[in-house]
């Protein structure tokens, strides 16, 4: 059997996952087994856990609980992770070899420390062994499994699972010892800042779990100073979570047990403890409310200065804000204000046509002012009249974040529609790529942008996951659907037929988008990717579709492809739905398009010449190799070859494709930004609102060469 068996939970942790595990199987002692537990088997963790199974023998990953990794567990020690947990290099070494100085003990407890995920500096926690602490983390303990089986030990279900269980450890351990080395690196999730504390339900739970550890105390012949200790720690966690939303019942319950079970001759100390043994929940209250206020202030004064600092908000915003919310206004900006597009405008057509109530506002900067729509109000970003919609908005739209400056105001809305299904680390994911890092800058100020947010849209259940770990802050998702996708399935074969003689494709051409991503590493693109040699050797049916503005410039041989109809550059074009609706397949690398333009089920070729690069400077939530929508291109022979051979639009083409869409286009189905509005503008209920059509229901457009190129996959020509 293996020294070491490491549990991994990874509920709703997805992107925070593959750190966790590398950190395991990094680990120079290699006598161990690893566990990754998910929820459900088609989550995104369980997705994510799959790549590494399938690539090392060690990793298993098992469905249910932390009970469901004990009992696959043979190794001699358990230790149990989440996927915010990392091990500290040579942590397994450092824990046998104090298991080989201690001999076989039951529990050990490990040196740890707790590292912010958005600003800070870590928080190091000895491993002390005190035999009373029962709030000591799980996650930084190593536990004798055999120890564990004579003593029926498991872990309970529900909420503050970790106190009943650790009370119960505590007083069934015989032998116990301490490894001051630091072994786990947990990075904390920030605080919600939603005050909304433990529902009714989980304090019910968490005064079960102290009764029962009270109770077992009781049977024991425990000393006086241990029965006090482990008394006082149990009643430390009850009165932690009775200051974060204090309800009678609770307090009362509490109360009773503290009566009841304090041990004989224990002293009550500290003013929270005597209110609690007297009964008293009215001034504790009083008193919660009195610390709450002053905490309050102290916050607000630290705000102030910092505006102080800063300048902001300025003299006309700071006159508008104190002026009333106009219910009826909603402003939205798309990338930074470079015009009208994305998310927000397909939300603002929505919210004309079924929200007509609405005054609806798009900002945008002063040289992309002229390119608005003219049937759309805007106004410029950092006018007096921006200031002042800005300031009396009741809701705003963004897909990306507003400008620090920008004050979110009690009743306000905010909607963070984002402009992507991740493949790259995103948000305080970013932390540990330094380059990456550097050029996000403070990720304090980020989080403070963040918790403006009172909604986040996905598109996906992957999307959901990492917006929790990448923004870790209080808002609701709303798992509706790309309202920019909803064109790919109201869209008909005219409008198809209409875009591609505006953008000057024949009639006979197969029509190829090729859309690479951005990347935060030098990389001389027209030395990697001989466009003018592909656009050459592809042949005489097919026409490139180049969104890529760094190409063209000053390079004759391009200028000749332009010229001779077999490259069309549509890089300058604002509207990307249009561009994916005109051509017949997409060509990318790892650019969150493809998650787009699989709801089109057209085929797409993935071209990753630099892939291992990519994944390692940038950092990124699963291995797009391994799940791609399509057939893999590692070289510029390789991709002219599938595209040339008819591969790209084969049966292998059309399963990958299949796999990925039930992944990635779950909600996309024509009627995200109803949804929205519904749901956002309208005030109507999750029940009301219209639900998303199955994905095997659902009917894209289709492609104008379709027939030509997806053989019996291919939709029919008209609808």
């Amino acid at each position: 059997m293996p020294r070491f068996s490491v549990i991994v939970t990874a509920q709703g942790l997805a992107g925070r996952l593959p750190t966790a595990l590398d950190s395991v199987l990094a680990q120079s002692f290699t006598d161990f087994e690893l566990i990754t537990v998910c929820d459900t088997p088609d989550s995104p963790a369980a997705t994510v856990t799959g790549e590494y199974t399938d690539r090392d023998p060690r990793v298993t990953h098992p469905t249910g609980s932390r009970a469901t990794g004990m009992h696959a567990a043979t190794g001699t020690y358990l230790l149990f992770l989440n996927a915010t947990d990392v091990l500290t290099a040579g942590a397994l070494a450092a824990m046998d070899a104090r298991l080989q100085e201690t001999g076989e003990v039951d529990v050990l407890h490990l040196a740890h420390e707790r590292v912010p995920w958005w600003v800070g500096e870590p928080v190091a926690e000895r491993g002390d062994d005190d035999p009373t602490d029962v709030r000591r983390p799980v996650w930084a303990t190593a536990y004798r499994r055999a120890f564990l089986a004579d003593h029926q030990l498991t872990f309970p279900e529900g909420h503050f699972t970790d106190i009943g269980w650790s009370g119960l450890v505590t007083l069934a351990a015989g032998r116990t010892a301490a490894l001051d080395t630091v072994c786990v690196r947990r990075h904390e999730r920030r605080p919600s800042g939603n005050g909304g504390g433990a529902t009714p339900a989980a304090q019910r739970q968490l005064l079960d779990q102290v009764e029962l550890v009270l109770r077992r105390a009781a049977e024991q012949d425990l000393p006086q100073d241990t029965s006090g200790a482990l008394f006082d720690h149990l009643f430390a966690e009850v009165l932690d979570t009775a200051a974060t939303s204090c309800r009678r019942a609770f307090f009362r319950r509490a109360g009773r047990l503290y009566r009841r079970h304090r041990p004989a001759g224990h002293r009550t100390r500290g003013l929270r403890n005597r209110l609690l043994a007297r009964g008293a929940y009215a001034t504790f209250r009083a008193l919660l409310g009195a610390e709450r206020r002053t905490e309050q202030a102290r916050a607000f004064a630290t705000r102030a200065a910092r505006r102080w600092r800063r300048g902001r908000p300025r003299g006309p915003y700071r006159r508008y804000l104190r002026g009333p919310l106009d219910e009826n206004l909603a402003v939205y900006a798309a990338y930074w204000g470079r015009g009208y597009a994305c998310n927000p405008a397909a939300i603002h057509r929505k919210a004309r046509e079924l929200a007509p109530h609405i005054r609806s506002v798009f900002l945008v900067r002063e040289q992309d002012a002229a390119s608005m729509p003219e049937d759309v109000e805007s106004v410029v970003i950092g006018s007096r009249r921006y200031w002042e919609v800005l300031a009396r908005a009741k809701y705003t739209f963004n897909n990306v974040n507003f400008e620090t400056a920008m004050v979110k105001r009690p009743g306000s809305v905010h909607v963070q529609t984002h402009h992507g299904t991740p493949l790259k680390r995103m948000g305080v994911d970013q932390i540990e790529y330094r380059a990456v890092a550097a050029a996000t800058g403070s990720f304090g100020r980020l989080m403070e942008r963040a918790d403006r947010w009172d909604y986040s849209l996905s598109s996906n259940a992957h999307s959901t996951e990492v917006w929790s770990g990448a923004y870790p802050s209080a808002f609701t998702h709303l798992e509706y659907g790309y309202p920019r996708n909803d064109r790919f399935y109201t869209a008909d074969p005219a409008e198809v037929t209409e875009i591609r003689e505006r953008l000057g494709i024949p009639q006979d051409r197969v029509a190829l988008l090729y859309a690479p991503t951005y990347r935060d590493y030098p990389r001389d693109v027209s030395a990697q990717f001989d466009l003018a040699r592909f656009c050459a050797e592809l042949g005489p049916e097919f026409v490139v579709l180049l969104r890529a503005h760094y190409f063209l410039e000053g390079d004759a041989d391009l200028q000749q492809a332009v010229s001779s109809g077999k490259l069309i550059d549509v890089t300058a074009s604002r509207d990307t739905e249009d561009i994916c609706l005109a051509s017949d397949a997409l060509i990318t690398d790892y650019s969150s398009i493809m998650f787009d333009y699989a709801n089109l089920d057209r085929p797409i070729v993935t071209y990753a010449d630099d892939w291992d690069v990519y994944r390692a400077t940038r950092g990124v939530y699963f291995d797009l190799l391994a799940e791609p929508p399509g057939h893999v291109a590692r070289t510029q022979d390789e991709l002219i070859r599938v595209l040339t051979t008819g591969e790209w639009a084969d049966e292998r083409s059309a399963g990958l494709r299949d796999r990925f869409r039930e992944r990635f286009c779950r909600f996309d189905d024509g009627r995200a930004a109803e949804r929205v509005v519904r749901r956002v503008l309208l005030g109507q209920s999750e029940e009301e609102l219209p639900p998303v059509v199955p994905l095997h229901e659902r009917l894209p457009v289709p492609a104008a060469r379709a027939a030509v190129v997806v053989g019996p996959r291919t939709h029919a020509p008209a609808r």
